[in-house]
């Protein structure tokens, strides 16, 4: 009775935490079409497994919502150093999805596909 209760506890509790987080939230389909093209152009060079196209897919959406909060709240060279930390840390997230020769591929090909803006 106590690991039913435990567990009970256990499964709430994470879908609090999931529903918080806007990667999570159902809100907004743009992001999700936008991040499932740029994979799909990515996909051609990578050449991803299915499971490593689902979860790349879903870094690149998890990625553009920061990305726009980040240029709706910053600007100039503040907010050019935001996405600069910002495409850092992408690029430090996709290491645990793809192989080591995807990896070194996709930090050749990420300027083209990503590029960063200027500050003007």
């Amino acid at each position: 009775m106590k690991k039913l209760i435990l567990l009970a506890i256990t499964f709430f509790a994470m879908n609090v935490c999931m529903a918080q987080d806007p990667i999570y939230q159902n809100g907004n389909d743009r992001f999700e079409k936008e991040a499932y093209k740029l994979a799909k152009e990515y996909n051609k060079k990578l050449v991803l497994s299915g499971k490593q196209f689902n979860l790349f897919q879903k870094k690149i959406e998890e990625f553009k919502i920061k990305r726009e909060k980040i240029e709706k709240q910053y600007k100039g060279k503040e907010k050019l150093d935001m996405l600069y930390k910002l495409q850092a840390q992408e690029t430090g997230e996709m290491r645990n999805i793809l192989t080591q020769p995807q990896f070194r591929l996709y930090e050749e090909i990420k300027p083209k596909y990503q590029p960063l803006e200027v500050v003007e």
